[in-house]
């Protein structure tokens, strides 16, 4: 267990905005942040964080909380995790028992393997440093590439024992289970036989951008014909090549801080730059770039150089991976390193402002390199210059901004000397196949299910009771403590029997106001998530004469604390930002709270009478009721109670 001084003390230094800005490119948007939701695939950012109240809302995905329900979300952390997580980040002590071997038993099954490679991490790096073969064999080989020893343990480099089990004799006696050994594939098992899928290789640990332990790749050093070079860890509930990046975690805060990412192929080449200075790189690791991959990151960046070695064969295959990050709306630039280089070598053998100057002098815009690229193919042949053409345009029409289309066309009309107007003539055509195809695709997938008249479409019915309780909540949350005159409501009959309101004004603090309010109505909330959090915050405010939003949602249970950030967030989504730069003058919500609370009080009160009214019409209907002389003169009642209010909210019946 972790003590409650110790979360404490988390709270109060874990900034919301500097966790995700971890994983997700944030900008500022007036008081809040706003970025591109890292749940979903977007292109219009729809995710918020607000430092003010310490919170964040997905309006993609509807998900919110806190710092730590975020890290939970997005790392799948456990609480525990996620506290020692942000402990780690701003440098807080904390203390915990060992866990037990019942403890380890009981851990599900996807922590179990995240377990167990971070086991065999720790295993491999210590094999590496302190065995008589590791430091041989493996340490030797990454000393020649030029690696120091800072770097070494930066990046947590490995060796595997070339041995058939060690590894996994070693694991078993430790207590993990031989069936996570397989399922990461650390181990491999063929009926009573146990082998270590990574034996006599040095390894490098694939992380998270959270920096958990996810797989290896492992580089074996002997000649073998039979084996493979590099070797990746299969796939897993943990691993999946397709979504993740080489050196992503130890380049995120750098990516981030230059609004460039530098994409290269292999792990050598992302521990190179970084040794040299250049911190912002990462690896798609061998395999062809994904979808995923560039979507995370798009989370830190819209800018990407992708970094190619100066062996022309492969250049045309690998462009397509350019056509990926273009339809996700990024800015690409590429550059080529001189014939027999790549960034491995380039690296190791410049000094960082050479390789700098390199990159800034020799990184081009895509256009410029694509036409470059195939221009020198085409030469003086016509039709393959035509293909040229229209390769650089099925490019261009990848890009979902019109606007950068544009501008693209005009420039690709300048490099390859054709017309302006048969470019956006062959670009048109494009997109509307595209249209075409994705038409035909969804008229293929879609199953009627019985076709609904237009006139007899149901509308979703608003639950107008549950609206005015959120409302309650969220005026409870903001302006809680408020001290407003309030124009009160005397009820008063004359001898007519004719209901009146007299009006009065008080001075009272919110919560007070609406608490005396209901009681006097014996108003209960409908909707028992909002009836706990509302006696909650009424409780809290009474005791302490204030509420500490942050800190009150860290207290809460998560369905709760989760309910909270969606009321609070929602209010953040429609603010408006800097209106009065053209003169145009909002009022703001805290300079009308009482009329707010009275007209949702009120509300509150007409909706429920207009309930009483249904009830009492239903029954006299259906004749249920012995006392329809007295349920009738209730209903007039009702009615001209519910006709005053009306006249107070200014409404029509």
């Amino acid at each position: 267990m972790i003590a409650k001084t110790t979360i404490d003390s988390v709270f109060e230094a874990a900034r919301v905005e500097e966790v995700i800005g971890d994983f997700v490119h944030l900008k500022k948007s007036g008081s809040n942040f706003k970025g591109l939701s890292p749940f979903s695939d977007e292109r219009t950012p729809s995710f918020m964080v607000s430092p003010v109240k310490q919170i964040w809302k997905d309006f993609s995905s509807g998900k919110g909380g806190n710092v730590v329900a975020f890290l939970m979300e997005h790392e799948h952390f456990t609480y525990p995790e996620a506290i020692k997580y942000l402990a780690k980040k701003y440098g807080i002590e904390i203390e915990e028992t060992q866990q037990s071997s019942e403890q380890k038993a009981q851990a599900n099954e996807r922590e179990s393997l995240y377990l167990v490679s971070e086991f065999a991490k720790k295993y491999f790096h210590a094999t590496l440093l302190k065995s008589e073969e590791g430091k041989a064999i493996g340490l030797s080989y990454f000393k020649e590439r030029g690696f120091t020893q800072e770097t070494i343990e930066t990046f947590e480099l490995g060796y595997s024992p070339d041995s058939w089990d060690a590894f996994t004799s070693h694991a078993l006696k430790k207590g993990y289970k031989l069936e996570y050994l397989e399922k990461t594939g650390l181990t491999i098992v063929k009926e009573e036989k146990q082998f270590d899928r990574f034996k006599g290789r040095v390894l490098f640990p694939i992380l998270s951008m959270s920096g958990r332990t996810l797989g290896f790749g492992g580089r074996i050093l002997r000649n073998d014909k039979k084996a493979a070079k590099y070797l990746n860890s299969p796939e897993s509930d943990i691993y999946h090549k397709s979504k993740v990046l080489y050196g992503i975690y130890h380049a995120k805060q750098s990516i981030a801080k230059e609004d460039r990412c530098y994409l290269v192929e292999g792990y050598t080449d992302v521990i190179q730059f970084y040794q040299r200075g250049i911190k912002n790189v990462v690896s798609s690791s061998g395999t062809a770039l994904t979808p995923e991959q560039i979507r995370l990151i798009n989370r830190l960046t819209q800018n990407i150089t992708v970094l190619f070695d100066g062996d022309a064969a492969g250049l045309r295959a690998s462009l397509r991976g350019v056509d990926l990050i273009l339809e996700q709306g990024m800015n690409v630039k590429i550059c080529t390193f001189p014939e027999g280089e790549d960034p491995d070598s380039f690296a190791r053998s410049n000094s960082l402002e050479e390789l700098t100057l390199f990159l800034e002098e020799n990184s081009r815009d895509f256009i410029n390199f694509k036409a470059s690229l195939l221009a020198s193919e085409a030469k003086d042949d016509p039709i393959k210059k035509a293909d040229t053409i229209r390769d650089m345009v099925v490019s261009i029409a990848k890009i979902p901004d019109v606007i950068k289309r544009e501008v693209y066309i005009k420039e690709c009309s300048r490099i390859m000397d054709i017309s302006e107007a048969v470019l956006f003539d062959t670009l048109a055509q494009l997109l509307q196949k595209e249209k075409r195809d994705a038409a035909k695709k969804q008229k293929k997938d879609y199953k009627p299910m019985g076709v609904v008249p237009a006139d007899k479409k149901p509308v979703k019915k608003v639950d107008v009771q549950y609206e005015l309780e959120r409302k309650i909540i969220e005026i409870l949350l903001l302006y809680g403590n408020s001290e407003e005159e309030f124009e009160d409501l005397i009820l008063e009959a004359d001898e007519a029997g004719n209901i009146t309101f007299k009006p009065e004004t008080v001075t009272a603090r919110v919560f007070e106001k609406i608490y005396l309010d209901l009681q006097d109505d014996e108003i209960e909330f409908a909707n028992e998530d909002f009836k706990s959090l509302y006696f909650e915050i009424i409780n809290r405010l009474n005791q302490e004469q204030q509420l500490q939003v942050d800190a009150f949602v860290n207290e809460l249970q998560p369905e709760k604390a989760s309910a909270i950030t969606d009321i609070l967030m929602e209010e953040e989504k429609y603010q408006l930002h800097q209106w009065e730069t053209k003169e145009i003058y909002v009022k703001q919500k805290q300079h009308s709270i009482s009329q707010m609370v009275s007209e949702t009080i009120l509300n509150l009160r007409r909706e429920l009478l207009a309930q009483k009214i249904s009830e009492l019409s239903e029954a006299m209907k259906e004749g249920a009721s012995e006392n329809t002389q007295d349920h009738l003169q209730d209903i007039v009642d009702y009615i001209s109670l519910k006709k005053v209010l009306s006249e107070k909210l200014r409404r029509v019946l």
